[in-house]
């Protein structure tokens, strides 16, 4: 029996002892890391969101004001790592959407990557590391410039690394993270070494619906950190970059292959990737948890996460969200999106075909969906709103 099997029984059998006893379980430091799975309190819950038009001079201190709003970042983040997961999905290219760069529509614009590692080290960052599991053989440095980034301007703000978290990467060995309580359908994830070698985890996503999740947020990004080389339809294999596609079933119940790292034995995912994408954000959620959550509403894109999305339409909500807590973050990015109600459950926008990852986290314990809970600083949700089509 391998280490990793042998962890994984014993972490299942005091998940059942504890579960019998009514107690919540939280694997052991002997199978892997539980990252800052303190579950958060009230105090996080405090949501920014400031106006932003373009990706100019007024990101950065867009930016600002939202850290101000939320008391500030540099007690958490001065003489500390930062990694910050980015989002770079794409179907194999990043051409011009809408007759403008791939930034302001449908992946992480380099404008608020610059102003926010510029910030960082404002407030004493030692080191701002930028990440995201992307299916290229080509380092970050080299993706990012095809993306359209500055590349030598963001590597001249600071102490800046850049990583392709795919596969081990720089790393020696995949780390462990678990799955605090045990999981929908993983009790652990094993990533590159950046999303644990870290003090700070941030998460800057787009503010953008998605044709499998309902939208894609600040929590579904973090989906995007598993590698390829372990999760992707080319797994197991260093030199993979094929899609997700074991987690997301293609229609067929299981895994289709040996299961992924860390899932769970006793459960078998159904096909239906509306309930078992959600689920795994859900547990991912709460493996590697995010400290700041950035959502850059300035321009996007609606119908979906990519181009590929039928119905893709540019959209300027001229916003910029940012939380301490990536549940309460997109439920008020939801709420902006002209979504009354981000709890809502499956059949009711924007999860009308899936089950709502957000829900599902937040019966997990990572934060809070409910917006009565949420202390919403700067404009407000009636303000900022800007309806996207259901």
């Amino acid at each position: 029996m391998t280490k990793s099997s042998e962890c994984t029984r014993r972490a299942f059998l005091r998940l059942g002892l504890g579960i019998a006893a009514g107690t919540p379980i939280l694997f052991s430091e002997s199978c892997g890391s539980s990252v800052n799975s303190t579950p958060p309190t009230p105090a996080a819950f405090k949501v920014a969101i400031v106006a932003c038009k373009d990706y100019g001079s007024s990101v950065q201190p867009a930016l600002a004001q939202a850290f101000s709003l939320l008391g500030g970042i540099g007690s958490l983040v001065d003489g500390k790592t930062v990694t910050v997961k980015i989002n770079l999905t794409n179907d194999g290219t990043f051409e011009n959407q809408f007759g403008l760069p791939p930034g302001e529509s449908f992946i992480t614009n380099g404008a608020t990557a610059i102003a926010l590692a510029s910030l960082l080290f404002q407030n004493g960052a030692h080191m701002v590391r930028f990440v995201d599991s992307v299916g290229f053989l080509s380092p970050l440095s080299a993706i990012l410039t095809m993306a359209q980034w500055d590349v030598n301007t963001l590597l001249g703000v600071g102490n800046v690394e850049l990583e392709n978290t795919r596969n081990l990467g720089s790393g020696t060995s995949y780390v462990q993270l678990n799955v605090p309580g045990g999981g929908y359908l993983f009790s652990y994830f094993e990533l590159n070494h950046c999303y644990q070698d870290t003090d700070v985890f941030i998460s800057m996503a787009k503010l953008k619906q998605h044709l499998t999740a309902g939208v894609t947020l600040s929590t579904k990004c973090v989906f995007g950190s598993t590698p390829n080389s372990l999760y992707g339809t080319d797994a197991v294999s260093e030199n993979a970059v094929g899609y997700r596609g074991r987690l997301h079933g293609n229609g067929t119940p299981g895994w289709n292959s040996d299961p992924p790292p860390g899932a769970r034995t006793d459960v078998t995912p159904t096909a239906d990737a509306g309930a078992r994408i959600p689920r795994i954000v859900a547990d991912i959620s709460g493996a590697r948890p995010v400290h700041i959550a950035i959502i850059d509403g300035i321009t996007s894109m609606s119908g979906g996460e990519g181009p590929w999305a039928p119905t893709a339409a540019f959209v300027t909500p001229g916003v910029i969200i940012v939380g301490l807590n990536p549940i309460a973050t997109d439920a008020v990015g939801v709420a902006v999106m002209g979504y009354p109600d981000p709890q809502a459950t499956r059949g009711t926008a924007p999860f009308q075909t899936c089950d709502n990852h957000l829900l599902l986290a937040e019966q997990a314990g990572v934060g809070t969906a409910d917006l009565s809970e949420i202390d919403v600083l700067g404009m407000s949700i009636a303000q900022a709103m800007y309806p996207y089509p259901t």
